[in-house]
């Protein structure tokens, strides 16, 4: 409720003076249907609530908060209020799993089962605000989720650290439940731990799910390059090799060159030339960098690059932060980094550091 009428607030006329003009009661919830059944024991799965729109006295705009409480509740102490889609504006609202599972468990449902939770919501104008005419009940199915850790660690015969626990590699935490690494196996055992030291939580994966307990995953394959990302809200686990990791040129639509895995999630490329391309209106420097997966059987391309659309060629002054490495899409030009001008015909060490100890995922050149 407070961020929608944070919305409000910054949207007022010029005379600064808030409109508290008076609005209709939300009449009608069209979705989910009364008792509908979810099961949020899906990857990434959202659930769309939808209701009928509601009016304002001077014909203007109406801000909503969906607002959920349990099965009995009256709304007066609500579990969870959250703004509708667009900041409020929107009769609808895209909500996913996961945060459907945390309000569940705040209504008392336990991991692996069935509860039930009623829903309505608040349409306002300023700081009037109306209780819809009715509400409605969803009985959701929790996963059988693990509490997430603070941190994760990999460690085992088969890690990189070996079975030393204060060598035990850490994750990156991308999420309020959810951790990703890159490293690399070899035939042996691995398991995943909360912490380097002392007695850690120790977790593994059993039957394609991540698991608590002092349990241990067998791996037999050949020495690989893997990418591990772990959800513990849904103890969903996603491991794909990868393959190689190489700049690549928009400019000449090719490879410059490939990176040679270092260990502990860093790839380096040493004595590489580089050469920017001659175009009629000056020299093309921009490069991103293309990571080849193989998931299960398909092979696939990803790329990594910058989070800015757009980007003037790096500097001594240039935030640490110029360099940093996020997914992108398959786009030619569109968030792509630019060499510093000094790069241009020059040998350079690169470096790129997807390392769980890294403050953030980045890259870096050295001219030889």
């Amino acid at each position: 409720m407070l961020i929608a009428l944070a919305v409000f607030f910054t949207g007022c006329s010029d005379d600064d003076k808030v409109s508290n003009t008076n609005v209709s009661a939300v009449n009608a919830l069209y979705a989910p249907k009364d008792n509908t059944y979810i099961d949020l024991d899906v990857d990434g799965g959202s659930a769309l609530f939808e209701w009928q729109a509601a009016k304002a006295e001077d014909n203007g705009v109406v801000l909503y908060d969906v607002v959920f409480d349990v099965e009995n509740g009256d709304f007066s102490k609500p579990l969870y209020v959250m703004p509708s889609d667009g900041k409020g504006f929107q009769t609808t609202l895209n909500i996913s799993f996961v945060d459907l599972s945390k309000i569940a468990a705040m209504a008392g449902i336990e991991a692996d089962s069935e509860g039930k939770l009623k829903w309505t919501v608040l349409s306002s104008k300023g700081l009037k605000v109306q209780n819809a005419a009715t509400s409605s009940i969803i009985e959701v199915k929790r996963p059988n989720g693990i509490e997430t850790p603070a941190a994760l660690y990999i460690t085992g015969t088969g890690s990189e650290g070996g079975d030393n626990l204060a060598e035990a590699l850490p994750f990156k935490k991308t999420g309020a439940s959810t951790y990703e690494i890159y490293t690399q196996l070899k035939a042996g055992d691995y398991k995943f731990v909360s912490r380097n030291s002392g007695t850690p939580e120790s977790f593994s994966v059993a039957d394609g799910k991540l698991a608590a307990g002092d349990g241990k995953v067998t791996y037999a394959g050949d020495t690989k390059v893997y990418r591990i990302r772990l959800d513990f809200s849904n103890r969903s686990v996603s491991m794909v090799e990868v393959q190689k990791i190489e700049l690549w040129f928009p400019p000449r639509s090719e490879v410059m060159f490939e990176y040679t895995y270092a260990g502990k999630g860093i790839w380096t490329a040493n004595d590489k030339k580089v050469e920017f391309k001659q175009e009629s209106w000056g020299r093309d420097e921009r490069y991103k960098f293309q990571v080849t997966v193989m998931d299960g059987t398909a092979q696939r391309k990803e790329y990594l690059g910058s989070a800015n659309k757009d980007n003037n060629k790096p500097d001594a002054n240039s935030a640490a932060s110029y360099w940093y490495l996020t997914p992108i899409a398959d786009n030619s030009y569109d968030f792509t980094f630019k060499f510093a001008a000094a790069v241009d015909n020059a040998t350079v060490n690169g470096k790129i550091d997807l390392s769980g100890s890294a403050a953030a995922y980045t890259h870096s050149f050295t001219i030889k």
